[in-house]
């Protein structure tokens, strides 16, 4: 259960919008302050139920009196010519078909991968009751209890639109940034206090879709919607390099090559993914590549010889590549997941947790669910393991693994949900695997960030709001 600050922010943050309208600056020091009371002054509420019912009751029927209802499909509603990729509809791009019998790929059916990963969940994967060391490391605390929040640290609103990603720099426990359908993306800084917005990118003519650090944070990949990625020069704020043309395909995702930062991968709308020399501009020899949707997101493994998209057909495919060339090989695998229904968000990670070591896939359907796959390293094929639901149907819903490598019992993975809430879930729990829940936002939240510390978590919004939150400061000390 929601503690009950929680609950009384989630009901305050539908009825945010709607004081002072033409201010956001208060709207925010609002959230901020009605945040850190309700912390301060919830442990005695807490201890009655009944009181705690009756004061959501009676605060609910205030607001609803004061403002009118808020209804979800008002504060989730997207007001941006950008709306068609986060639609029901995913609309189709031109020449986005691709006839499969060209397809060189080895098909794996969903319900397969289940079954066979059902009968082999016991081999390795699962960490050892007897881990003595891991539990004193720990000092004994449950996974829920370690993902613990205090609190809103801070509350960023300065965009007009969905905000779609944001993620905080590599080794970096202060600077976050973000990208949103209003064509701009924002570098804050939410360490020392007071967290300020240092700059925002302003170049793109149409709506950003995903972007992406570099391992030394001094640049920025963006992709769009006018058809062009871009090349951002952090500390000037200047735009260094841009590639495609706005007469070209959309651009749905981008990322670079981990082990080589002169590469960098992007999704199009047409089904096409491309590597591209960051200096020259130029795709390498066999460095294209079509499947059979307009690619949603991009994922390169730990090593950057294995590389997989998702498309807004259902599928995931994964490529065997070259770190030094980018050349992706001829031949790859494709994993049908729910066919007819988008794969929003893909995410690869070497070690789930310190006891269980196997490389894993973490993957948001349209169906409504989070899908945890375990990897193959040898060419990237999938095997599911666990299905987690959450409130997913038409919104580009993004889900992550959390940072550091955990000695406890369990492994978390924490996502967005169109309810408006953050969810964590323990990949390893059978019975309730749900250990938290975040309430806060007034809209559906599209993407979810830790810092490489894991004090601070990064969430956004479909209303352009982005909320960062507390870790327990006791639980973690």
């Amino acid at each position: 259960m929601a503690t009950l600050w929680q609950q009384v922010v989630a009901l305050d943050a539908r009825y945010n919008a709607y004081r002072v309208p033409d201010n956001p600056q208060y709207r925010t020091l609002y959230m901020r302050r009605r945040s850190h009371l309700l912390r301060e002054n919830a442990a005695s509420l807490e201890r009655d139920v009944g009181v705690r019912r009756d004061y959501i009751k009676l605060r609910n029927q205030l607001l609803a009196e004061r403002y009118g209802p808020a209804t979800v499909s008002e504060q989730g509603s997207l007001h941006s010519k950008a709306t068609s990729i986060s639609s029901n509809r995913y609309p189709k791009s031109k020449g986005s078909e691709v006839s499969r019998s060209k397809l060189p790929v080895r098909t794996q059916k969903l319900n397969d991968t289940f079954q066979h990963s059902e009968s082999t969940s016991k081999s390795g994967i699962t960490p050892t009751v007897s881990a003595e060391a891991s539990r004193a490391i720990t000092g004994n605390k449950s996974l829920s209890e370690n993902y613990a929040f205090s609190g809103m640290h801070h509350i960023f609103d300065q965009h007009r639109s969905a905000v779609v990603a944001v993620k905080f720099a590599n080794d970096d426990k202060s600077r976050v940034a973000c990208c949103s359908y209003d064509g701009t993306i924002s570098v804050m800084q939410v360490i020392p206090t007071p967290a300020t917005v240092i700059c925002v990118l302003k170049d793109h003519s149409s709506a950003v879709t995903d972007f992406a650090w570099s391992i030394s944070n001094d640049n920025i990949l963006s992709s769009s919607l006018d058809g062009t990625a871009r090349l951002w020069e952090v500390s000037s704020t200047k735009c260094i390099r841009v590639y495609g043309s706005r007469h070209g395909p959309e651009i749905l995702c981008c990322t670079f090559q981990p082990m080589n930062n002169n590469l960098f991968a992007i999704g199009k709308g047409n089904a096409e993914i491309q590597i591209l020399n960051v200096s020259t501009g130029k795709s390498p020899r066999n460095g294209l590549a079509k499947v059979a949707g307009r690619i949603l997101s991009l994922s390169y493994n730990a090593t950057g010889n294995l590389l997989w998209s998702s498309d807004d057909k259902g599928y995931i495919f994964s490529f065997i590549c070259d770190p030094l060339t980018g050349k992706l090989s001829s031949k790859f695998k494709k994993t049908e997941v729910c066919v007819g229904y988008p794969i929003t968000s893909i995410c690869s990670r070497t070690w789930i947790n310190r006891e269980a070591r196997d490389p894993c896939l973490l993957a948001n359907c349209g169906i409504g669910s989070v899908i945890l796959f375990r990897v193959n390293p040898a060419d990237g094929s999938l095997m599911a393991k666990r299905r987690f639901p959450i409130k997913q149907r038409g919104q580009l819903i993004r889900s992550t693994f959390c940072p550091l490598m955990s000695f406890h019992q369990g492994a978390c993975i924490v996502t967005g949900s169109e309810d408006m809430n953050v969810y964590f879930f323990d990949t390893e729990r059978d019975s309730k695997p749900c250990v938290n829940k975040l309430q806060g936002h007034s809209a559906p939240v599209l993407d979810v960030c830790f810092n490489y510390d894991e004090s601070l978590l990064a969430s956004c919004d479909a209303n352009g709001t982005v909320i960062i939150w507390k870790r327990n400061e006791k639980l973690n000390s």
